[in-house]
């Protein structure tokens, strides 16, 4: 199976290496699952002046502006309580952007709490992303999905079925 590395791979990475092997393996997970609903729904209606869902290679960027001579990218998300995770996301569409010669500065917004993140890539998370890219190969190329463990993020992920039954 050959594939490229997403940020939602990078971001689940941080949170459940078995759903990192379910997303990439096409697994999708229950679209109606009420909070991916409200993510879809944030993502919609928040920072509408923003240009939003801008495509570049296999990266997916929620919301980009111009602030002085710096471009800024922005990662919208539900809630502050997976900020790592957000965080790994947004470093990863940094170094994406990176490896393409565009150099860019990012913030994570989480409208509901109102608050915001600054995120800026440094060598030292430069590296760890190229770690993370490589681990999540090397788990997505497995055969099988890693074994099921129950952490916190269990009770409200959208794979939960498919993980407990």
């Amino acid at each position: 199976m050959e594939f490229e590395v997403t940020g939602a791979l990078m971001q689940s990475y941080t949170i459940c290496k078995r759903q990192v092997w379910l997303m990439a393996h096409q697994i999708v997970p229950d679209q109606e699952h009420p909070y991916i609903e409200i993510g879809r729904l944030i993502d919609e209606n928040s920072y509408q002046r923003d240009r939003k869902k801008i495509h570049f290679e296999n990266v997916v960027l929620d919301l980009v502006r111009m602030e002085k001579d710096n471009i800024l990218i922005g990662e919208v998300k539900k809630s502050s309580k997976a900020e790592d995770s957000a965080k790994m996301q947004l470093l990863f569409y940094l170094y994406k952007l990176k490896q393409s010669g565009i150099t860019a500065k990012g913030q994570l917004f989480f409208p509901e709490e109102r608050k915001r993140e600054v995120v800026e890539l440094t060598p030292e998370f430069e590296r760890e992303v190229i770690k993370a890219i490589e681990e999540i190969k090397d788990i997505v190329y497995k055969e099988k999905p890693p074994a099921f463990i129950k952490i916190p993020y269990c009770k409200n992920c959208g794979y939960k079925e498919f993980c407990m039954s």
